[in-house]
């Protein structure tokens, strides 16, 4: 099993990089556009539509993606900015309430709107951070790479208090602090050594000085989140994984859980330095 999954995960990484610094970008968009498309015909999985509905909802997911970027031509940067602060609000707001309270819910409608809300600005965010520059992507894509690593080995190692036990019950006290702790160290690496390298990422920097490493944890809080937020969905829905296309890894759903939560919210910060 362990060897399936690292197996996987190189393979994905491969994939990533080749994309990430040599697709072009109507490629990036068209592989970006595909992995929402799966990650939605998931998500109507785990919300228990039915057959048929199932494919309508991916079809619709499409429809609203295509749509919304037609709408956003004339005036791209409001546009995005609008759908990203929406994203945040959803995440810093109401999706920890919804994780507090553990609320089942289970109008199909309802699903359907939280389904969009956590794939569509999810898409949106992965192309435009990487107009941006592909390093200024990879650079946040590792906070949460580094976050999830972290969590694990430190909660492997010294886990002792559960986290959210009657949700994800793996995930403990200490696995967060071990995540928070190694972010910190990698956003005043960026600060120190790559933040001036790199235009957009120097920007960030002199626009938030030392607020940067409260930002990148932020960022990292909120991947956090977005794990636990998928894993009460799963529950909810008496589901292990949210599908079985990559072996050892469940479903791209499982992979991009905690993206969903936080490249909208980084896409809006960076856009608004680097304006």
């Amino acid at each position: 099993m362990l060897r399936t999954r690292l197996i996987t995960a190189l393979v994905l990484l491969l994939a990533l990089g080749a994309a990430l610094f040599w697709a072009p970008e109507w490629l990036w968009t068209l592989l970006v556009l595909m992995v929402g498309l799966v990650a939605s015909w998931e998500w109507a999985g785990l919300a228990k539509f039915p057959g048929v509905s199932r494919v309508f909802y991916v079809f619709t997911t499409a429809a609203l993606a295509v749509s919304l970027f037609t709408f956003m031509q004339p005036n791209v940067q409001a546009t995005l900015m609008v759908l990203f602060v929406m994203s945040a609000l959803f995440w810093l707001l109401l999706a920890p309430l919804w994780l507090a309270r553990q609320w089942r819910v289970e109008r199909a409608s309802r699903l359907a709107l939280c389904g969009w809300v956590l794939i569509i600005p999810t898409g949106f965010a992965l192309i435009q951070l990487r107009s941006l520059g592909p390093w200024v992507l990879l650079a946040v894509l590792s906070v949460i790479f580094l976050s999830d690593s972290a969590a694990y080995f430190t909660g492997r190692a010294f886990g002792r208090h559960k986290l959210a036990p009657t949700i994800s019950p793996g995930k403990t006290w200490e696995g967060v602090v071990g995540a928070l702790v190694a972010v910190a160290m990698y956003a005043v690496w960026l600060m120190v050594s790559v933040a001036h390298d790199n235009h957009v990422l120097m920007l960030a920097m002199q626009a938030s000085g030392w607020a940067f490493v409260p930002w990148v944890l932020l960022i990292a809080v909120l991947g956090i989140e977005g794990d636990l937020f998928e894993s009460w969905i799963k529950r909810c829905a008496d589901a292990k994984d949210s599908g079985h296309l990559l072996p050892g890894h469940g479903g791209v759903l499982d992979r991009i859980d905690a993206l969903t939560a936080t490249l909208p919210l980084a896409a809006a910060l960076l856009m608004r330095v680097s304006a």
